[in-house]
């Protein structure tokens, strides 16, 4: 029997958030992870996705086409990152997925309800200067013998993992 996932998840009766994740991103450079970021925000009820950086050259069309119909309800944001840094309210937790010597197993950290996800560059993650400016570092353990996970698919385990410890 196949289901269709818009009328399945609106016969489900999960209580609605009173606070949504902030999304934001350290200089991302390929515009259908932009697009993933964006989708994975509006499943879980995000407002804002922020692109840290200078000197974006992407192409908007590759950006929405990814995101789907969750692109005109989102927030994006190309922002540097002092104005970014500057903006974040205080009672936010500025969590950095990251693999770090400082970072925590994301399934055993304790999450703040008011949330900042911050993901690194696909290619470098994130720099140092940056990662000090974060409450916490958390990393995806990784059991298989790749090591390595698509900046979309570690803010999707992010995400659900704030999820799961907010509702349940």
């Amino acid at each position: 029997m196949e289901t269709n996932s818009v009328a399945f998840f609106n016969d489900q009766k999960y209580p609605e958030l009173s606070v949504k994740p902030i999304i934001a991103a350290w200089q991302i450079i390929n515009p259908e992870n932009i697009g993933n970021l964006i989708r994975l925000a509006d499943n879980l009820g995000a407002e804002d996705v922020f692109i840290l950086g200078e000197n974006f050259h992407l192409r908007m069309s590759s950006i929405k086409k990814t995101a789907g119909l969750s692109f005109d309800r989102i927030k994006l944001s190309f922002i540097s990152p002092d104005a970014f840094f500057n903006q974040i309210s205080a009672e936010y937790q500025l969590v950095a997925i990251e693999t770090s010597e400082e970072s925590t197993n994301i399934f055993t950290e304790k999450l703040s309800q008011n949330i900042v996800f911050l993901l690194g560059n696909e290619r470098n993650g994130l720099p140092g200067e940056i990662l000090r400016k974060c409450n916490a570092q958390v990393h995806i353990p990784m059991t298989g013998s790749c090591k390595s996970m698509n900046v979309s698919h570690a803010l999707a385990v992010a995400l659900f993992e704030w999820q799961r410890q907010m509702l349940f």
